[in-house]
């Protein structure tokens, strides 16, 4: 296991207050083009923190979908574990990680259900086996082997052959509204950059102003 031995030299490019927009999911716009012009491999790819009923910590790779003033789209399902972790506790983290840009953007934040006319639209820019999934598969459900999943799946594909596939009630997206947003930019010798911003929302969920400050590596 070489990896763990080895020390990588993260670079001497800085990351400056005044590098930074004064509204940071605009800025966070900004890395994810520059991301993919890195030909970074799914750059829209993030870890999404949850905390479970019972206070357990869960994540897991899912696809961003949708960036606006308000926040951060993904969608799923939700029965799922992720979709049940935030029924009860919608606080959430997500993480993306350009490691060859030596760059991450750590974000946090409260998951709110979008408007169905917004998941309706998603879903039907899917492909339509990928429609289809989301009707075959009981997300985060045991099942007895592979063999069962791809029958299930396959029966659906029958089922919605000469049909449009609708969506299903259980399955749509998520905005995660951001409390605190974090840039971090690797440098030499780890004394890495990380400029964070926050703010707070109140009862109604308005949000105040962000503040930015920089943080100790």
């Amino acid at each position: 296991m070489d990896s763990l031995n080895r020390h990588e030299d993260y670079g001497k490019e800085a990351l400056d207050e005044t590098d930074l927009l004064a509204d940071p999911i605009e800025q966070f716009k900004i890395w994810l083009v520059e991301a993919e012009a890195e030909k970074i491999y799914e750059p829209n790819a993030f870890v999404l923190g949850t905390i479970t009923e019972q206070n357990t910590p869960s994540a897991r790779t899912v696809l961003l979908k949708g960036v606006d003033e308000h926040g951060f789209f993904f969608f799923t399902n939700f029965d799922s574990r992720k979709g049940q972790a935030i029924d009860k506790n919608p606080a959430v983290s997500a993480v993306f990680g350009w490691y060859s840009m030596y760059r991450q953007v750590l974000i946090e934040g409260v998951a709110k259900t979008v408007p169905g006319k917004e998941s309706d639209e998603y879903f039907h820019s899917r492909p339509q086996e990928s429609q289809v999934a989301a009707w075959s598969s009981q997300q985060s459900q045991p099942i007895e082997n592979r063999d069962a999943l791809d029958a299930q799946f396959h029966a659906a594909l029958e089922r919605f052959k000469a049909d449009e596939v609708p969506r299903p009630d259980y399955w749509g997206g998520f905005r995660i509204v951001p409390t605190r947003i974090e840039f971090w930019k690797g440098r030499s010798n780890r004394m890495h950059d990380r400029i964070a911003f926050s703010r707070t929302l109140d009862a109604a969920g308005t949000p105040s102003q962000w503040k930015i400050q920089r943080l100790q590596p």
